[in-house]
């Protein structure tokens, strides 16, 4: 029998201080220290705003956020990924787009990132009144483990004396007079007028075809999933019967909108996010979504980008199903048959004759989706169902940049949008180069693509539509519509080519022992009724780093073995882990998911370490 109290079973260590050169906000101009936070209870949550877990998770805070508002200080660590993210006002920005209310430490060096021996995107790191980290959680799903764990330092630390009650040091920033604030995507309705996604504030909003004038508002601009409300709509595309489908991204679900009527009605989605092991096909009011980004009208239905879950999904209205159509869910640069392909949170669509356009965010890369013309039955035509991945532009999760040229060596910057240009080639608004760029397809087999600038100076392009030989783009960052006229030729700039900053990690040749640690949260235990509770997925780039581990399997540790020869790659690594109330009694118990996908960059060298622990929650010791 073990009566140690929760307390004397947690590791003391004490917390790193918090730095970062960009400097603090929502402090109203103070430098905060982890002195400062003495007798709250702190969660660090490092962060990046191209992330769309680290978007989840922000959402997951928020109630427990309010909830503990007295006792609990959130404190965001931002750590960039791409080169603008290291850009102070490009993280200012974020923190207003996306409603963070709580202090943020702008880190674009990554100090803070390093000192807590992060490894991945989002990581959320708790410390107690006394200033000791007291549990690290990667990925989603774990509010109600910190939930839990709040409580017992509430009370621990109550009675000792150690917490302080009262307001944090959140100040909130003056607000600005806009008439659109952040806006997603827009579409150009049948009368001529604009649709534009107004996110931050909740709405869309139809402007005049000048592009400027507002004509209504829809939608309360109060974040909420009732019938007058969104949270942060982004895409727009036109249905055949004149109403226009919503990707109401933060309430997981696709709403229609009619223009005539003004009737907002949901289609699909259930205001839950999906999680692994959930239904990927069904009724559409019955399955759960994840972050839809964009949506456009192609082979007869909708296709979704599905962010949330590095997916491409489709919704049938005429049999008001749903499905997912590619993808594994998976997070990388995969080709081939749809049902293999991996993306990395694909952001927007374009439908242009037999493709769909994909702007391929994390990767920064522009891919389509075709029908798969070799698979063929007997002599017949092709299965229209059956389709194939392909990518014009872009090479993996951590090479991005502003290169024109050559399709094959060309880079982009976390692009969020595509259009399609009336000539056969695509216009990609490449959002963190702050550019509008072109692709145009080799015009024989064997050919290669070309990649130009059309427009440079732009301000987090995301979305760009055509009217006439204008094309009107959407400056998200610049809370505007800014009409271009397409250029003959393009804009030359030069070349700029970057990889991520994060430093590889340093493993030995050989054996590699990977542990993923998870402990499950206090009065919970691993779900074990229905088989095992826990699962593991590991892959690399290149595949040949691994001569042995990859695959699936249900233990959450793992021998690896690098092979010779390959000196650095990415290890790819998946792990899901369900845990319930640990109550014999309940015979219903509450249950919860774990999940986290890392892309580990590492570096084979002699001195390197023999063993790569990744923490889904818990302390790694």
């Amino acid at each position: 029998m073990n009566d140690a109290s929760p307390a004397s079973r947690r590791a003391r260590v004490r917390a790193p201080e918090l730095v970062g050169k960009g400097g603090w906000i929502n402090t109203g101009g103070k430098e905060l220290s982890l002195a400062d936070l003495r007798g709250s209870i702190a969660i660090v949550d490092f962060w990046t705003f191209c992330c769309v877990n680290c978007l989840h998770v922000l959402d997951e805070l928020r109630e427990l956020e309010e909830k503990h508002r007295d006792t609990v200080v959130i404190i965001g660590v931002h750590s960039p990924k791409f080169v603008h993210e290291a850009e102070h006002q490009s993280v200012v920005d974020a923190v207003e787009r996306y409603e963070v209310h709580h202090p943020v430490l702008d880190d674009p060096e990554l100090a803070t990132w390093k000192q807590y021996a992060v490894r991945a995107w989002p990581t959320l790191v708790v410390i107690d009144p006394e200033g000791y980290v007291v549990a690290q959680h990667a990925g989603e799903g774990h509010a109600h483990a910190i939930e839990k764990l709040v409580e017992e330092l509430e009370a621990e630390h109550a009675a000792k004396g150690t917490l302080r009650r009262g307001d944090g040091p959140y100040v909130p920033p003056e607000p600005v007079a806009t008439d659109l604030r952040f806006p997603g995507k827009a579409l150009v309705l049948e009368n001529g007028h604009f649709l534009v996604s107004d996110s931050t504030r909740h709405q869309l909003v139809e402007l005049a075809a000048d592009g400027e004038t507002v004509v209504r508002r829809i939608g309360s601009g109060e974040r909420g999933f009732g019938r007058d409300s969104f949270s942060e709509p982004q895409g727009l595309a036109l249905l055949p019967d004149g109403k226009v489908i919503v990707a109401d991204t933060v309430n997981h679900a696709l709403r229609t909108y009619d223009p005539v009527s003004g009737a907002i009605e949901t289609v699909a989605g259930t205001g839950r996010q999906w999680w692994q092991g959930s239904p990927a096909s069904g009724p559409a009011l019955e399955v759960d979504l994840s972050s839809p980004w964009d949506v456009a009208w192609w082979a007869d239905r909708v296709w979704i980008a599905m962010a949330g879950v590095h997916q491409l999904w489709t919704y049938d209205p005429a049999t008001g199903t749903v499905e997912a159509a590619a993808g594994t869910t998976n997070e990388g640069l995969v080709d081939g048959p749809a049902a293999e392909a991996w993306f990395a949170q694909p952001s927007g669509l374009a439908a242009a004759g037999d493709r769909l356009w994909v702007a391929d965010s994390e990767t920064s890369s522009l891919r389509y989706v075709e029908r798969d013309a070799k698979d063929t039955k007997d002599g017949a035509e092709p299965d229209g169902d059956r389709f194939v991945v392909r990518t014009a532009v872009g090479t993996g999760l951590f090479d991005f940049g502003h290169r024109d040229g050559a399709a094959g060596q060309a880079l982009l910057q976390h692009p969020l949008g595509v259009t399609a240009l009336p000539d056969g080639s695509v216009a990609v608004s490449d959002t963190y180069n702050h550019a509008l760029r072109r692709y145009t397809p080799p015009t024989h087999e064997g050919a290669t693509g070309e990649v130009t600038t059309l427009a440079t100076d732009l301000r987090e392009p995301s979305d760009a539509v055509l009217v006439g030989e204008d094309i009107v783009v959407v400056e998200s960052a610049r809370h505007r519509l800014t009409r271009l006229r397409l250029p003959d030729e393009a804009v030359r700039v030069e070349a700029v080519a970057h990889r991520t900053q994060r430093a590889a990690t340093e493993v030995a040749p050989g054996a590699l022992r990977l542990d993923i640690v998870f402990t499950a949260p206090t009065g919970q235990k691993l779900d074990t009724r229905y088989g095992p509770s826990t699962r593991l997925l590991v892959s690399a780039t290149p595949p040949e780093l691994l001569a042995d581990g990859a695959g699936a399997g249900s233990d959450l540790s793992r021998e690896l073995v690098l092979a010779d020869g390959v000196t650095e790659g990415v290890l790819h690594v998946s792990a899901m882990a369900a845990s319930c109330d640990d109550d014999p009694a309940n015979e219903y118990p509450a249950c919860h998911v774990h999940q986290q996908d890392w892309g580990v960059p590492v570096r084979v060298t002699e001195a390197g370490t023999p063993r790569l622990g990744l923490v889904l929650a818990g302390l790694d010791a």
